[in-house]
């Protein structure tokens, strides 16, 4: 007797909507000579502790989470990933502001100025 084991694709631990794609796409659009993607991490900055960073990568991490979008490779740094398991990233314009916004469910709470967050 043969036993068949079969595997589904993991899910991606931040969904992109597609406004966040379409950043992403303008962003590689227009990266840097060498950028091979766009990578969000979550650094210890602000008065929570933990801020959402965007910026372009030149080298891929084996270790890092990686994302294929219809317009370029989106990374999530390895060390934030726990952090942001279950988010939802969102690009998002008005007349004052433009900017990712993240709901994450794993925040317990944030600065006032929304800058960083805790979990």
């Amino acid at each position: 007797m043969t036993t068949t084991t079969t595997t589904r694709p993991r899910p991606a631990a931040v969904l992109l909507t597609p406004s966040a794609e379409a950043r992403v796409a303008k962003l590689m659009a227009e990266a840097p000579e060498g950028a091979v993607g766009v990578k969000l991490s979550t650094p210890r900055r602000g008065c929570s502790g933990l801020a959402y960073s965007v910026d372009y990568v030149t080298q891929e991490n084996a270790m890092d989470e990686k994302i294929a979008t219809p317009g370029g490779v989106f990374y999530i740094d390895a060390a934030s990933v726990l952090y942001l398991i279950g988010s939802t990233m969102d690009w998002q314009e008005d007349d004052f502001t433009a900017g990712f916004v993240f709901n994450n469910p794993n925040a317990k709470g944030s600065c006032g100025c929304g800058e960083s967050f805790t979990v």
